[in-house]
């Protein structure tokens, strides 16, 4: 009876580790992937904010005392980019997350049985990676309904036929990056949170 067992159970073992394997390293490079195009969009907004407030200033003018700070930045768009990196930051646990599932699919595929990670061990990961996932998405969808509704505003308050002499009222491709930003991070949160939800409910049945 134990020889019949004993295979059977060393073939489950080295399902459920190629599974792990394979959802954890999906999940890892494509929260990898759209984190880093989310983090690049951010910095080439954050630039551009502080190139837009140091060119508004014509020369010899001291900020705050004869023209706003804030002339050509656009009013709000400050909030998008905080959730943005809020949610950057909260995919960083999520990539963690990841890359230690891959870790335990190694040892649970380790012939050592002692090296083997417990069932409470793996359901804690996939529980964590999904929690992060939605905590992500969370933010990040804060930072790109935020960024959505300064966008409708500046389109609404713009003059339709008529040129625009307000910088604050110009669409710019800086506020659309913060936009993009925040949809890419939603996406690598929803990559991580399918992923490991899919498993937890698969090891789960």
């Amino acid at each position: 009876m134990q020889v019949v067992e004993k295979p059977t159970l060393e073939a489950k073992l080295e399902k459920v580790g190629s599974v792990l394997r394979l959802t954890g390293w999906i999940s890892l490079s494509a929260q990898i992937g759209f984190g880093a195009v989310a983090l690049l969009m951010i910095l080439f907004a954050i630039a551009g904010r502080s190139l837009s407030q140091t060119t508004a200033l014509p020369s010899g003018v001291t900020p705050g005392v004869a023209v706003p700070v804030n002339q050509g930045v656009t009013p709000g768009i400050g909030i998008g980019i905080f959730w943005a990196v809020c949610g950057i930051l909260a995919l960083l646990a999520g990539i963690y997350i990841a890359f230690r599932q891959t870790r335990l699919a190694r040892r649970l595929r380790h012939a050592d049985t002692l090296k083997h990670p417990t069932k409470a061990e793996v359901m804690t990961v996939l529980r964590l990676g999904a929690i992060a996932g939605l905590v992500g998405m969370l933010l990040t969808i804060l930072g790109g309904g935020a960024t959505l509704g300064v966008l409708l505003s500046k389109s609404i308050a713009q003059p339709q036929g008529m040129a625009i002499y307000d910088p604050t009222r110009m669409i710019r491709s800086i506020d659309i990056m913060v936009a993009m930003a925040n949809m890419s991070a939603i996406t690598a949160h929803f990559v991580g949170t399918v992923a490991s939800l899919s498993v937890f409910e698969w090891l789960h049945r």
